[in-house]
């Protein structure tokens, strides 16, 4: 990337510059202006205020009681912190269960600072909304693979796209979220090949957790980037870049770095 574009704010076009370029794109979750203000000066393409918050600040055992006015107001703190990163903001648990919900809520985040909000699923109420949300001119990522809000369906945290048929759907499912409009597609706990290959058949970006280096961007929780205990198992995608960063800052800029070198994540933090 050219000096001139380092600090050029991200935008929903050049999320889709980056994936034709071959420039890896990286992704962190943030809850405040502190933390998004520090991840923004280091550089990071996107930042999530995630659900994740349900469980890594709030304490629940899981993303289910996290409510839209909770990912509204760190999203409101988010974006104080930043000058170039483009946020994302989750929509919670039903907030999306139909097109008319999950306007509203998406209106509220947008109004809050968010540039894109992110929903998990490919069912056909999933895709619905993401019609529905595209032609009201709102971003959409989507999120497949292990989804945490179905976690009660899918009894427990677990890696999906083994079997064949699994695997078939989530090729599917890849390119039915892209003809729907979403912008972005996360890929959690995929297998590395399975993720390889929607990467290359995807027309939008990929932002991998748990699925393998050929994505084209990465995302991690800030706290398990931080070795933070979140007081849950630390999945085998984690890495605790503080111990090699020495700061905050230089945790983050290491991840970054590894992030655009290739070398994050490796075999030890991927699935096969």
């Amino acid at each position: 990337m050219a000096a001139s574009d380092a600090r050029r704010p991200m935008t929903v076009p050049t999320l889709a510059e980056a994936k034709a370029a071959g420039r890896k794109l990286t992704m962190l979750t943030a809850y405040d202006a502190g933390f998004a203000r520090t991840l923004d000066a280091a550089g990071v393409d996107l930042l999530l205020v995630g659900d994740s918050l349900g469980m890594v600040v709030q304490g629940h055992d899981s993303t289910l009681p996290v409510l839209v006015e909770d990912i509204a107001y760190h999203t409101a703190c988010v974006a104080k912190g930043l000058e170039r990163a483009l946020l994302v903001a989750d929509l919670p648990f039903q907030a999306d269960a139909t097109p008319e919900r999950a306007l509203d809520a998406a209106t509220e985040l947008l109004q809050a600072g968010a540039q894109m909000v992110k929903l998990e699923g490919a069912g056909p109420h999933k895709l619905e909304a993401i019609r529905f949300l595209v032609a009201r001119e709102i971003p959409v990522s989507a999120h497949l693979g292990l989804t945490p809000q179905s976690v009660l369906r899918l009894g427990g945290y677990k890696v999906q796209g083994r079997e064949d048929d699994a695997s078939r759907r989530l090729r599917e499912d890849a390119l039915a979220v892209a003809e729907a409009g979403a912008s972005l597609l996360v890929l959690e706990c995929v297998p590395s090949g399975l993720a390889r290959a929607i990467t290359q058949a995807s027309p939008i970006p990929t932002i991998g957790i748990g699925a393998g280096p050929d994505c084209d961007g990465q995302v991690l929780v800030l706290h398990d980037l931080l070795g933070l205990d979140s007081g849950h198992r630390r999945p085998k995608f984690v890495k605790d870049f503080l111990a090699e960063g020495g700061s905050v800052r230089g945790a983050v800029e290491a991840f970054v770095e590894a992030v655009h070198a290739g070398r994050f994540p490796d075999g030890a933090h991927s699935y096969e």
